[in-house]
């Protein structure tokens, strides 16, 4: 293949990224919490199941996906999961317009949930195949788009919006939903390689004997029901349950802190000072995804797991003792950077050790820890917020803390080797 006719693999990756931007706005989800706890009467935990709901169908619509990415291809299942997710949206307004709890579960949640995942597993697992030679920097790249959905949403989309219909939460969401369709130009040029490509200036790594025979043969459920999965998926859960306690509820967190430290401040701006630790949050999530990532090709896939544990094992510590906003506001961006760092490290995990074959049944697989941590994570606050109110931070942070501890010692246990499906340890795959 000439280099005139060699297709443009950054295009591909840069609307990958800009499809990522606009699924990732779900992580604002605690700019609307509390207006919507307000408008409505629900409780937190009530609220909260809609965010939780929608991270849930997101991961098993992303393992549903991966399975079917061949068959279906890229193009037309990112397309479908663009035009679910904008409907998701739309059908959430008309929820909070008849004050109906479960068409909101089931419009932004179910419907948004599964187009979400649909739209999400599909770049992520392109992209590997156009950068064999830059795995973690491109996947890094993709989803860090991912991580700044939130500072578009909560800085630039939600404000607006609310403000030109007067903090009419229904209008707001139908209008998100009929923004969110334009996504269906960026899932267009989401397609694979054309057969036998090869970056220029790249040569194959030659991998061992018994890789070679792994990648040709290996299923996918030898892999998926593997020990070293299964490691892999137990460490990802804990990291994103640990990280999403905050994405759900960052937002009345700070508030009730500076409720307490700065008696003065109105509701509007409380809510102001949310919104900006929701975007200046959201801009580390999406710099984690891509600096754990990059940083993943240096020292290791596993080594970097175990710094992004333990170091959050710290952060949760420090938490506990903190009454400054600001302070709070500062670790609560390092919990987002190593959050994100899980995203971007994972997917070229899985590349080293499952191989690209397997790349999308594997990872897709693997994002249903982060159904479950959307579950967790989000319930575990609402309910420590609902339940113990004068201590319900210490006691999140605590529980966060122990969670990161089993999964730094769960780390010690893996390495960066490639799955033969014998047992026996491989050289490292490229």
């Amino acid at each position: 293949m000439t280099d005139k006719n060699r297709p443009n693999r950054w295009l591909v990756a840069i609307m990958g990224t800009m499809l990522q931007l606009c699924l990732g706005t779900v992580y604002a989800w605690s700019f609307f919490q509390k207006p919507i706890v307000t408008a409505m009467g629900w409780t937190n935990a009530q609220t909260a199941w809609t965010f939780s709901i929608a991270i849930f169908f997101l991961g098993f619509a992303a393992a549903w996906g991966g399975i079917n990415l061949s068959k279906i291809g890229p193009t037309r299942l990112a397309m479908i999961g663009c035009a679910m997710y904008a409907m998701g949206y739309i059908i959430g307004g008309i929820a909070l317009k008849n004050h109906s709890l479960i068409l909101l579960y089931l419009g932004f949640g179910v419907i948004g949930g599964i187009g979400m995942g649909l739209g999400y597993v599909t770049p992520v697992a392109t992209i590997g195949k156009w950068f064999p030679d830059k795995k973690g920097f491109a996947t890094g790249m993709v989803v860090m788009g991912f991580g700044f959905g939130a500072l578009f949403m909560s800085k630039v989309i939600g404000p607006a919006l609310m403000s030109i219909t007067g903090n009419d939460l229904t209008m707001t969401f139908i209008y998100i939903g009929s923004i969110m369709g334009t996504t269906l130009i960026f899932a267009s040029f989401i397609k694979n390689p054309p057969a036998g490509y090869i970056p220029a200036g790249y040569t194959t790594p030659v991998a061992s004997a018994a890789i070679q025979k792994a990648d040709l043969t290996l299923s996918a459920s030898a892999c998926i029901f593997s020990r070293k999965w299964a490691l892999m998926w137990l460490i990802f859960f804990i990291n994103i349950t640990a990280g999403i306690m905050f994405i759900g509820f960052q937002s009345p967190m700070l508030q009730d802190m500076l409720a307490k430290t700065s008696p003065g401040m109105d509701t509007a701006a409380l809510a102001s000072a949310g919104a900006t630790l929701i975007a200046i949050s959201s801009i580390f999530n999406g710099i984690g995804r891509f600096f754990w990532g990059g940083l993943s090709d240096r020292i290791g896939r596993i080594q970097t797991f175990r710094v992004i544990l333990a170091t959050q094992i710290a952060a949760f510590f420090m938490l506990s003792f903190v009454s400054s906003p600001a302070l709070f506001s500062i670790i609560v961006c390092y919990v987002l950077l190593c959050y994100g760092g899980g995203f971007g490290t994972m997917p070229s995990f899985i590349l080293d050790v499952f191989g690209p074959r397997l790349m999308p049944v594997v990872y897709g697989a693997i994002l249903t820890a982060w159904s479950l941590g959307g579950v967790a994570g989000p319930q575990i606050a609402a309910v420590i917020k609902d339940t113990y109110k004068g201590n319900a931070g210490p006691l999140t942070f605590t529980i966060a803390a122990s969670l990161l501890l089993i999964g730094l010692v769960c780390s010690l246990f893996l390495n960066n080797t490639a799955f033969t499906g014998t047992g026996r340890k491989a050289a490292p795959s490229a």
